[in-house]
């Protein structure tokens, strides 16, 4: 079985970094055996940031993606559309005592930080010091009904203890990992401005449209460690993973939409073909 996605954020232009993720994604779909039983490629709209995310911005991604070659199995999922059952999980997660109310604010978090002489790094900045995990439920219930605003963090520890053993995962790229989630910490899982966050939806919805293999870019290599925990706990099937190499400019630097980077839009009004596009990022054959 091959059932594989694109899962873009419609918060920008697509970039040649995108282009080279979509189309290692696709590589594979294309190259899988001609005797696998079921084949499937899918395109998912990550646009649960409400504040970045724009229509224009996904019918031009949608655009970019036709006219590289690549074409995916309808209905599209918009996360957005599904709000209500990420919130169906994430009290699920709560009532079992894996979520925590964080009343923290960023500066709040820095504070407590500084206060305790510093705190290890991941890939979404410093940890989580566990500030508001000890807090009681009277209290965190006083403070909820007083109208505080409040994040849900996973306790990492808890979730463990109920896990028990090692969690691994399968990556094309760097064979059998090891999972170390405390790079992530108590992570946030209900941002309070949308109800969910990135690492729920994206462990959700692709346990939900069956996906058995993943490609994705390095970036998100740490964010793997949470997901194989959160698949632990929800019982989701284990993916195969691909975490390719990230496309980098002429200088070294990362490729991103917050740099203004080029844009497949740009290439194509300056007559650059499809088929050029591929042959640039090493897809040649594609």
């Amino acid at each position: 079985m091959m059932i594989t996605r694109f899962a873009p954020s419609p918060t920008g232009l697509l970039h040649p970094g995108h282009a080279f993720s979509a189309l290692s994604a696709w590589q594979r779909f294309r190259d899988s055996p001609d005797d696998v039983a079921e084949k499937r490629f899918l395109l998912r709209i990550e646009d649960i940031d409400f504040n970045r995310c724009r229509e224009d911005y996904e019918t031009m991604l949608i655009e970019d993606l036709l006219w590289l070659g690549l074409e995916w199995e309808p209905p599209v999922r918009r996360q957005s559309e599904h709000l209500a059952d990420f919130q169906k999980v994430a009290d699920d997660l709560k009532t079992r005592g894996f979520l925590y109310p964080c009343f923290c604010t960023r500066k709040d978090i820095l504070r407590e930080i500084e206060r305790a002489g510093g705190a290890p790094h991941g890939s979404e900045g410093p940890i989580y010091p566990g500030t508001c995990r000890e807090l009681s439920s009277d209290e965190a219930a006083s403070r909820i009904e007083a109208s505080e605003t409040f994040a849900l963090r996973l306790n990492l520890e808890k979730s463990l203890a109920k896990i028990g053993g090692e969690i691994t995962w399968q990556d094309e790229a760097a064979g059998t990992v090891k999972a170390e989630p405390e790079l992530l910490g108590d992570a946030v899982l209900v941002r309070k401005d949308i109800g969910t966050s990135y690492h729920l939806a994206v462990v959700c919805d692709d346990a939900w449209q069956g996906i058995t293999h993943i490609t994705r870019g390095l970036d998100l290599f740490e964010s793997t460690h949470l997901h194989r925990v959160l698949q632990e706990l929800l019982d989701f099937p284990e993916p195969m993973y691909f975490h390719h190499e990230l496309i980098r400019d002429d200088s070294g630097k990362r490729l991103a939409k917050r740099d203004e980077s080029e844009t497949l839009r740009s290439w194509r009004e300056a007559g650059i073909s499809a088929a050029e596009v591929k042959k640039r990022l090493g897809f040649e054959k594609l």
